[in-house]
């Protein structure tokens, strides 16, 4: 199966011009088809959020989720993929949105070889290491001897592979719209956290993993398919509206490997953390631990206009059972606004797009000897705000999502199996 699916990668020809991977949505507000016109992704951001503004009623609802059309049209995100069914631009554009924030963003930092690069405690008592850092080691320790590696690593059982399957389902919630003087709301919330009036979106997808740092991730939502993969060097994504994109920056691990699907990838993350004290998640007391992008890092993930400002994560980790049960991360950045869309002409203005992603943790079931999250529920909003204006938008968005399937150690998959798009290699820049 990967055999053919590397073979089925390399056959891709992307028609347009390849841009960096940004981590803020990227939906297309050109036509769909192929062969349009495709416009950067922070250009697509902006017009995704005048949609939004623009589908405000005047009495104060939203056309965009009242309307009878697209009560009709609701029967093209419950099809399975079935082509054949009409999708409104609106919906379609929803999904492209959830798709780029919460399809396959990464984390903010790369991943440690734990086992050769972890801090060493007689080390940091001679050095007078902050408690914050060696505190976060001990956190980290008991998280790898409470998922079972450590055990493992003491048997000889050693993790070369792995196999995940699971299914999501997606909702864009709401979107707030303030004009400053007054805010409207498009959708609304139940008490149980979902969408009152946005539509779910049903979808599943395959990962797979290969020690060190190389993964394949295939997820299908609503008819949509985004592909993204990693062959230790290269992070690179691709979707049917914007081709392939490949990472700037370090090589980072994929989010979804850190929430509770691999303890070692998730420890070697927050080798370097610090522990910021202890909060309570739900009925868990937990200590947090943080870790984030250094500044060069962040430079390097600069992309025209677009500036990097900061990238935040935060381990919720349980002081009973010792897992991790919640995982957050912020990462803002900051977009100069071109002169002729500036509606004051100032060519100093500023947009910022703030993403936040938290996701909560559990339902740890043991796979031949380690202790691996089988559910969860990611919460995601994005925030758009300017330097001197009391305008702003936010767009609230969940995915619930169960994992059916874990294997380790699967036969016959190779490095061969990572190997990037041949269309990549044809725009990195020479060395």
């Amino acid at each position: 199966m990967s055999r053919n699916n590397c073979n089925r990668k390399q056959r891709w020809c992307t028609q347009v011009p390849l841009t960096p991977l940004l981590e803020g949505p990227d939906v297309e507000m050109q036509e769909y088809y192929e062969g349009s016109k495709k416009e950067s992704s922070w250009e697509m951001i902006r017009e995704w959020f005048k949609i939004q503004k623009s589908s405000v009623s005047p009495e104060g609802g939203s056309g965009r989720f009242s309307s009878p059309s697209s009560s009709s049209n609701s029967l093209a995100f419950g099809n399975g993929g079935n082509s054949n069914y009409y999708v409104s631009p609106a919906k379609r554009h929803d999904l492209r949105l959830l798709l780029g924030v919460l399809g396959c963003p990464l984390a903010p930092i790369p991943s440690l070889n734990f086992k050769n690069e972890k801090p060493d405690h007689n080390h940091m008592i001679k050095d007078n290491i902050p408690w914050e850092t060696s505190t976060a080691y001990y956190i980290i320790q008991q998280y790898l001897a409470a998922s079972g590696c450590l055990k493992s690593s003491k048997n000889g059982m050693k993790k070369k592979n792995m196999y995940v399957a699971g299914v999501v389902k997606m909702t864009c919630c709401e979107t707030e719209v303030s004009s400053g003087k007054g805010v409207k709301t498009m959708g609304r919330n139940t008490s149980s956290g979902s969408s009152g009036n946005g539509e779910n979106v049903m979808g599943c997808f395959v990962l797979w993993e290969m020690t060190p740092g190389m993964w394949s991730l295939e997820l299908a939502v609503g008819g949509s398919k985004v592909l993204a993969g990693s062959d230790g060097k290269i992070v690179w994504r691709h979707t049917p509206w914007l081709g392939t994109h490949a990472a700037k920056g370090p090589q980072r691990p994929l989010r979804r490997l850190i929430q509770g699907l691999d303890p070692e990838s998730t420890a070697s993350l927050f080798a370097n953390a610090q522990c910021l004290g202890e909060k309570r998640i739900g009925d868990e007391d937990c200590f947090v631990l943080k870790v984030a992008a250094d500044r060069e890092a962040v430079m390097e993930r600069n992309e025209g206009p677009a500036k990097v400002i900061r990238h935040v994560l935060y381990g919720y980790f349980s002081q009973k059972s010792g897992l991790l049960v919640y995982l957050e991360d912020s990462h803002l950045t900051r977009v100069q606004a071109p002169l002729e869309a500036s509606p004051k002409n100032n060519a100093n203005e500023a947009i910022y797009w703030e993403t936040t992603i938290g996701s909560s943790i559990g339902d740890y079931k043991d796979v031949d000897g380690l202790l691996i999250a089988h559910q969860g529920r990611t919460i995601a909003t994005v925030f758009r705000f300017e330097e001197d204006s009391m305008e702003h938008s936010r767009t609230r968005m969940e995915e619930i999502w169960r994992i059916d399937d874990v294997v380790f150690n699967v036969p016959g998959l190779s490095f061969d199996s990572f190997i990037p798009p041949a269309d990549i290699f044809d725009n990195l820049p020479s060395p």
